[in-house]
């Protein structure tokens, strides 16, 4: 089977133009919200995807559901694509306006709608931040876990199934969402879930919707689970001699059953960049930056477990964060990686890849991977949510040369495969889009697929929900 196109390469679309009756209609409706400013059409066409942009024919900025309803029917009336927008955060490509169409933008739709503290439930329109919810459920004593690094949208967050540090312990998106408020494809409401923590009535339709990545429809609001602030939270960092000490530790204490709240791999290359970036100090060695959770004496007991299995395997420089302040410079360092490692290769582009491996294969889907990148000779870093499975690496490739493009992406092709064999997936939390289609095939079969496309062809057959993305239409 062929290997997916290079990240820079667009396979070819046929496009489908927003005809000018529907963008008049647009612009009556939403007038200044609805943009045609090549500016803006170029920013709501690219993510942080490698591929080049391709954007949409126009832009509108949603503020309601309503807005979206009366988007959605015009785009069904006129068989035109539309493409769900959050802050653009996305790395495999799904924000591309293949066949043109308009962009839908919800950062405006950033409303929190209903705290219900008692339940631990929130409802919240899709354009919401998780930092935003956090800053709002703080002085309930709650919190909402899912931290996939950068400060993404909560619809965004769920349309690509997002997890994150905290995965370990408080799961994925599929696991925290409770209901969806979707608008279909013919521009009718949907109401998915409910605020009761489990159903059995009827098919899964939220489950269905959340890891859709835009090709089912359009998700408007969000029922979120949310959790106790803990009375207890400590973090470490711990250096190692190799990725592979770092990450034998980490099988050992998950299989141990030690409840770590994050398990966060960085490698040398990734310190570097965040020393420079942030002025951090650090040792420039393997390192896990890790996170308990509980009671004062239930994360004692777990810092002091982990501490031991780290000395095992040769961890050494254990250092404790306790206050809150030492434990945002931290993680802000780590969440702030990918920018960093940009810097350290002025004008360079990067293709940031993520697959993950039942636990105890991730010390041989990494190490394998970490041989290759050395060898190649192309700049990379690693990070990984170590903890269940999921790693990254990013490489750092000259966009002016082309053996080197081709260099990263055959690279790319082994992790990935390599991962598949492992028993793994394609994606632990980027998402199909654009890029990983070919692998979507690979992994779940072609009958699996054949069922996935039906059910899109069902609820949307115009194909006109972020098409050419998770796989062809035809």
């Amino acid at each position: 089977m062929n290997a997916p196109l290079p990240d820079h390469v667009l396979p070819a679309h046929p496009h489908r133009p927003v005809p000018p009756a529907m963008l008049a209609a647009l612009r009556e409706r939403f007038g200044a919200r609805c943009s045609t400013a090549a500016g803006i059409r170029e920013q709501h066409g690219r993510g942080e995807s490698f591929y080049d942009a391709a954007p949409p024919e126009a832009v509108v900025f949603c503020e309601s559901t309503e807005d979206v309803v009366a988007v959605v029917k015009l785009a069904a009336a006129n068989a035109v694509p539309v493409i769900p927008f959050g802050v653009g955060t996305s790395l495999e490509g799904h924000l591309l306006a293949l066949q043109g169409g308009v962009s839908l933008d919800l950062s405006r739709m950033d409303r929190v709608l209903h705290i219900h503290a008692d339940d631990l439930t929130a409802t919240v329109q899709a354009g919401v931040t998780r930092e935003q919810l956090n800053r709002e459920l703080k002085d309930a004593g709650l919190f909402f876990p899912i931290d996939p690094g950068a400060n993404a949208t909560l619809g965004g967050m769920a349309a690509t199934r997002a997890s994150g540090t905290n995965a370990v312990r408080y799961g994925t998106m599929r696991e925290n969402v409770l209901g969806l408020t979707v608008v279909n494809a013919s521009g009718e409401l949907m109401h998915t879930g409910t605020r009761a923590k489990k159903s059995s009535a009827g098919y899964d339709l939220t489950r269905l919707f959340v890891g859709s990545e835009g090709t089912l429809g359009v998700m408007t609001e969000v029922t979120l689970k949310l959790y106790p602030l803990p009375e207890a939270v400590s973090a470490a960092i711990c250096h190692f001699p190799s990725i592979d000490a770092a990450v034998r530790t980490t099988i050992q204490t998950i299989q141990m059953g030690v409840p770590i709240a994050r398990c966060e791999l960085l490698d040398a290359n990734a310190i570097r960049a965040v020393n420079a970036y942030s002025k951090l100090g650090l040792r420039e060695a393997p390192m896990l930056l890790m996170e308990f959770h509980g009671s004062e004496a239930g994360v004692k007991e777990q810092a002091e477990t982990v501490q031991a299995l780290a000395r095992d395997h040769g961890g050494e420089d254990f250092q404790w964060a306790r206050t809150p302040e030492e434990r945002t410079k931290l993680w802000t360092a780590r969440h702030q990686a990918y920018f960093a490692a940009l810097q350290t290769r002025p004008g360079c582009r990067s293709q940031s890849s993520d697959t993950c491996v039942p636990i105890s294969r991730l010390a041989e889907s990494i190490n394998a991977s970490v041989e290759e990148a050395d060898a190649s000779g192309i700049p990379y870093w690693i990070v990984g949510h170590v903890g269940d499975g999921n790693f990254h690496l990013t490489y750092l490739m000259d966009p002016n040369d082309p053996a080197e493009l081709a260099a990263a992406e055959a690279l790319n092709v082994k992790m990935v495969r390599r991962a598949l064999a492992l028993e793994g997936t394609c994606t632990g939390e980027h998402g199909v889009g654009l890029h990983k289609m070919g692998y979507l095939l690979e992994e779940a079969g072609a009958p699996a697929v054949a069922a996935m496309r039906a059910i899109k062809r069902a609820l949307d057959p115009q194909n006109i929900m972020n098409p050419g993305k998770v796989f062809s239409f035809d």
